[in-house]
């Protein structure tokens, strides 16, 4: 169960938001043998059943988004230089020299700026916006570049997974740790039925995860994403998030869901009774697939276990192994708890 192999497998694998059929592809390799059916939808959104020991009194749905931020390139300068534009929420100050890879062939490139000791003071104080980055891929021209590269093409962040000091560092850390966790879940024997879904676009504004729910029409859901863990020097106690070893996260509401308040006992009483290491979000800040899936339908009671993560959202990610398998026990006890409710 606690097979890191696939989780490096799931973080090193390309798919931003709208370009998820390689890491869609890796999941269903993985889960298809141990499921009752599966179905990719319209979207690309991966929904699978899995009959349990027998039917529960709540219908449950298990959620976890693939896709990961990036880029895609919007135009070819006449230098070779790329332009782009970010997909999902990335600051421009986390990208600048940061290593890439670019479209189906995986063209290396860099990300660049303007020279340090070319800006002026007002621009040394300044962000500086993506629309003034580039991609460098050594191309002396455009009719040079446009050999490897097209307008449209997907930009990723360069695989670089490595594990050491009880710590995970990878790109795609969100959220390829909630597939991880479902992927997991789905090959043990589950004590009742269960429906899970791997959702595209969450990085864009909760696309998949929204059409999922409609299709799935559950009465409760359980979500599993990683969350920003704030907890560095110059942070306020108040706004860390959460912590890096404290466990796994359950917040009461973020920017888009006020969750279930039943569940959200059900996780903190399961956690204390089955000695599960678990933090509250100290900050109402972010969201998830939570923000759609809620408000489905008729309405969807919604939990969120989360992972804390450093640098979420960013070239590499840090998380600790202790919280990863918390979250995993937690969801475990979870989703039992309200299938017999």
């Amino acid at each position: 169960m606690n097979n890191l192999t696939l989780l490096q497998k799931l973080c090193d694998t390309y798919g931003i938001s709208g370009d998820e059929a390689c890491i869609r592809e890796i999941i269903l390799n993985e889960i298809t043998p141990f499921v009752t059916s599966v179905n990719i939808d319209n979207l690309g959104n991966i929904i699978a059943f899995k009959k349990g020991k027998k039917k529960g009194k709540t219908k449950l749905m298990l959620s976890a988004h693939m896709d990961e931020v990036g880029f895609i390139v919007t135009y070819i300068n006449k230098d070779g230089m790329l332009k782009f534009e970010a997909v999902g929420g990335i600051n421009s100050d986390v990208a600048c020299g940061k290593r890439v890879v670019i479209g189906k062939n995986k063209i290396p490139g860099v990300i660049g700026l303007k020279p340090v000791h070319l800006l002026n003071a007002e621009e040394r104080q300044k962000n500086i916006p993506i629309k003034d980055l580039y991609i460098d891929i050594a191309a002396a021209s455009k009719d040079e570049a446009l050999k490897y590269i097209s307008p449209g093409d997907c930009v990723y962040f360069r695989a670089n997974y490595k594990f050491e000091n009880n710590m995970i560092k990878s790109k795609a850390i969100d959220n390829r740790v909630g597939c991880f966790v479902l992927i997991n879940l789905i090959k043990q024997d589950l004590p009742f039925d269960m429906y899970f879904v791997f959702s595209v676009q969450e990085e864009i504004g909760l696309r998949g995860a929204k059409v999922a729910a409609y299709e799935v029409n559950p009465d409760a859901a359980i979500v599993v994403e990683a969350t920003t863990a704030a907890d560095i020097k110059g942070t306020s106690d108040e706004k860390q998030v959460c912590k890096i070893g404290g466990g796994a996260v359950i917040a009461f509401m973020d920017k888009n869901t006020i969750y279930d308040r039943n569940y959200y006992n059900f996780a903190l009483e399961l956690a204390k009774k089955n000695d599960i290491k678990v933090q509250i979000k100290s900050l109402v800040s972010g969201g998830n697939d939570s923000g759609a899936i809620h408000m489905s339908r008729s309405g969807i009671k919604t939990i969120a276990v989360s992972l804390p993560c450093r640098y979420l959202h960013s070239a590499c990610g840090m998380i600790c192994i202790d919280d990863l398998w918390a979250v995993q026990k937690l969801v475990q006890q979870l989703s039992s708890k309200i299938c017999s409710a």
